[in-house]
């Protein structure tokens, strides 16, 4: 499928740093922006993030080739209705969103079933900034995009977009949206809460005081995400929230285990514990890094 014209819906800092890239790479030919605030379109002009934009709905879909979803997970459905009555039946629809279920539901929801033409999709990149004053075009190179597409999708559209996540030198994978949400859940969403949680329990605390200006880099090395932006994660808590306390149940098992050992005073088990962690750690994430 030859695209031209692209949508973006939702320029900040996922959906801009997408448009930047492709932009940049001139393999099409127009990039249009949509969305609610006329003062962010502007900006992202102003930055050769995209070509123009519109506030109207119609305009913005009804000559696109692809249609990019890079909005809070909590607003995917308006959107969708927003769309929908000008959306051609040609024209590719794809997603940014961190909880695929949600918006697969969301997807058939609005257009009572799953158009052939959706593609759900997740890139696995960002930054702690928010905004399209954050987007660059190489924020997905060399990092995963996980597009999870369902039975009714077509072959042709989900290769189109593999197509172009891999101009934007990123990595892609295909699997099941469940697993997906499974999946980071455990590995992104779990993170996340946990830093949040750091911050927020020693913020101000009544017997530490601002201790945040003692703290080096192990604590923000740990603690950078929780600048992530807040709606978002709101969002993904609201739309991935029985995976999410799946895991931190298990992440509270196992910090219970580990007090458990500090009491006690368990040194050869403490010493296994953060030995075995160290040793997937360094096999798994430290040996991938090097090898890209």
């Amino acid at each position: 499928m030859k695209i031209d014209n692209v949508t973006i819906i939702g320029v900040g800092l996922i959906g801009g740093s997408f448009a930047k890239g492709i932009k940049d790479s001139g393999k099409v030919k127009k990039i249009t922006g949509y969305g609610s605030r006329e003062g962010n379109l502007k900006k992202a002009v102003e930055l050769g993030v995209i070509d123009d934009y519109t506030l109207d709905a119609k305009t913005a879909v009804e000559d696109a080739d692809l249609v990019l979803l890079s909005v809070p997970l909590g607003s995917m459905e308006s959107v969708l209705s927003s769309i929908k009555p000008f959306l051609p039946e040609h024209t590719l629809l794809t997603d940014v969103g961190s909880s695929k279920m949600s918006v697969i539901k969301a997807v058939n929801k609005v257009f009572g079933e799953l158009p052939s033409t959706f593609v759900a999709g997740h890139p696995i990149a960002g930054k702690e900034q928010s905004g399209v004053t954050a987007a660059s075009a190489d924020l997905f190179v060399d990092h995963r995009v996980l597009l999870t597409p369902t039975e009714q999708t077509d072959t042709q559209a989900t290769a189109t977009v593999k197509q172009l996540w891999e101009t934007l030198g990123a990595c892609v994978t295909e699997m099941a949206p469940d697993y997906h949400d499974e999946v980071l859940a455990a590995t992104s969403h779990l993170p996340h809460m946990l830093a949040y949680a750091l911050v927020g329990l020693l913020n101000e605390h009544e017997e530490l005081g601002n201790v945040f200006q003692y703290t080096a880099g192990g604590f923000r090395d740990f603690t950078r995400i929780a600048s992530s932006d807040a709606t978002m994660w709101r969002d993904i808590c609201l739309n991935n929230d029985q995976a999410i306390v799946k895991w931190l149940k298990n992440y509270q098992a196992e910090i219970d285990y580990l007090i458990k050992l500090v009491e006690n005073k368990q040194a050869d088990d403490l010493y296994q514990l953060f030995d075995q962690a160290k040793t997937a750690r360094d096999t798994h994430i430290v040996k991938e890094t090097l090898n890209n």
